[in-house]
């Protein structure tokens, strides 16, 4: 066990060391850092209130794996929080995009020149208030200035009340987000619970912003009737809290899954993180959580015949950024795929795979989030990563690789490094992160909420 705790400390001194190279003089990170062909490294010249949180809670992180002084820690949070204090915000959240360097709000891309859309995101807004929560209640030299910046940011902006008289134009869920220019919410509703977006719901929730009721209007697979959904789910109806929920599944292999809306790794996996979910709920996300990381794994190994697996966004390795998955285990009919050919599972026979899987993407944060719940899986994959690909760097794992032609991508990107941080301090620090966020308002509020639940995911008996 020594030996694996070293190479965790490794990768996390490596890794931290990309928050160092990416994050300005006032404390917020680039959106990524990616080497040119001269080989020199070059930050980008945006940021996202996500992005200011995964520094946030890894400087935090860093302290706690003893790769930096708590001095430097005090020193680097400090900054952020006073450029926090100065950003433009609206109804008390952040926009989508700044300047990293000057803390502007960004009206045109720097990397086109195209007009930015001014806007709030609900779950962007989300991961930044998780990383003022963990460190209000991990570091109380911050607990004035976090509950100053929370205070302003009421959930309940986004939530979308319930009216029984129509449910499907207001079904008790948040919206996507805000636009500040039109004064209009987005069209669309956060609508399954699997996915990274039920962190908004946690915070909300938990600061009393949203009714607790929320968290059971959220769909566990979407209505069998909307029948455009990759697979048509099977399940049961079950009442919790005087709610009817339709406790359905997706089907892969010999395993009862609820899906994600794309199939990755960070849509199922990250929220754990910071909220123990499968202690909290064990017959729910505590059956779930290792049955996803089973299908990831099995992917890579069988329906591609490979040696690696896990699937998430990233950078792509051609450049660019693309989102990969497991189709099959979410519910977008046009899929993540888990390569770069786009090669989809068939809906109509999901249990059919396709052995033409050329080009696959694996990406380096999916083991990480694996770490928790398959450890010997998850380092056995990366050292296999490392072994067989030049995708380590004094920055950590770059960001994809591509198995069949060997490219790796040029880039490490502040919210996968942030993951990377995350699930390595828990693994080796007892949870810390999962507890400090945890601890509190968010388990008094959340925990006897989702306990009670029951999902049909598990497996087929093979009697």
């Amino acid at each position: 066990m020594s030996d694996e705790r070293d190479i965790l400390l490794k990768y996390a001194r490596d890794t931290w060391r990309s928050f160092t190279a990416m994050t300005s003089d006032i404390g917020l990170p680039a959106d990524h850092l990616c080497r040119s062909v001269n080989g020199q490294w070059m930050t980008a010249r945006y940021t996202s209130p996500t992005n200011i949180g995964t520094y946030i809670w890894s400087t935090v992180a860093a302290e706690d794996l003893g790769i930096v002084t708590n001095q430097e820690a005090i020193q680097r949070i400090s900054q952020t929080l006073m450029t926090l204090n100065r950003l433009e915000r609206e109804h008390g959240f952040f926009f989508n995009w700044y300047n990293p360097a000057t803390g502007e709000r960004i009206n045109t891309w720097p990397v086109d020149g195209n007009s930015v859309r001014q806007y709030l995101s609900s779950v962007d807004n989300g991961w930044l208030a998780t990383a003022l929560i963990l460190l209000r209640n991990s570091r109380t030299t911050f607990a004035d200035s976090a509950d100053s910046i929370l205070s302003h940011m009421n959930f309940g902006f986004f939530y979308d009340a319930y009216n029984v008289d129509d449910p499907i134009a207001h079904p008790g869920q948040l919206w996507g987000g805000y636009d500040t220019t039109t004064k209009t919410f987005d069209n669309f509703h956060y609508d399954l619970l699997n996915t990274e977006s039920r962190i908004a719901s946690y915070v909300g929730i938990a600061m009393g912003d949203i009714p607790a009721e929320h968290y059971y209007r959220i769909y566990r697979t979407l209505p069998a009737e909307w029948d455009w959904q990759k697979q048509i789910p099977d399940g049961r109806t079950h009442t919790y809290f005087g709610m009817e929920v339709f406790e359905g599944h997706y089907v892969y292999r010999d395993k009862r899954i609820v899906p994600s809306w794309g199939g990755s790794m960070f849509e199922a996996l990250m929220v754990p993180l910071f909220v123990p979910e499968s202690i909290w709920a064990p017959t729910s996300w505590g059956v779930n959580h290792p049955l996803y990381i089973e299908c990831q794994i099995e992917h890579g190994l069988k329906d591609m015949s490979s040696k690696y697996w896990g699937f998430s966004p990233a950078n792509k390795p051609e450049g660019g950024y693309r989102v990969y998955g497991v189709d099959i285990i979410g519910t977008n009919p046009d899929g993540y795929p888990s390569n770069n050919d786009n090669t989809l599972v068939d809906r109509n026979n999901p249990l059919l795979c396709s052995s033409l899987y050329a080009n696959g993407v694996v990406t380096p944060h999916a083991s990480f989030l694996a770490l928790p719940f398959f450890p010997y899986e998850a380092l056995e994959n990366l050292r296999l990563i490392v072994q067989d690909f030049e995708a380590y760097c004094q920055y950590g794992f770059l960001d994809s690789i591509n198995i069949q032609s060997g490219r790796v991508s040029d880039c490490v990107l502040a919210l996968d490094q942030g993951m990377i941080m995350a699930a390595i301090t828990n693994v080796v620090h007892q949870n810390s992160l999962q507890y400090y966020f945890s601890n509190g308002m968010v388990e008094k509020a959340i925990r006897p909420l989702i306990a009670p639940e029951k999902f049909t995911a598990g497996r087929f008996s093979t009697q």
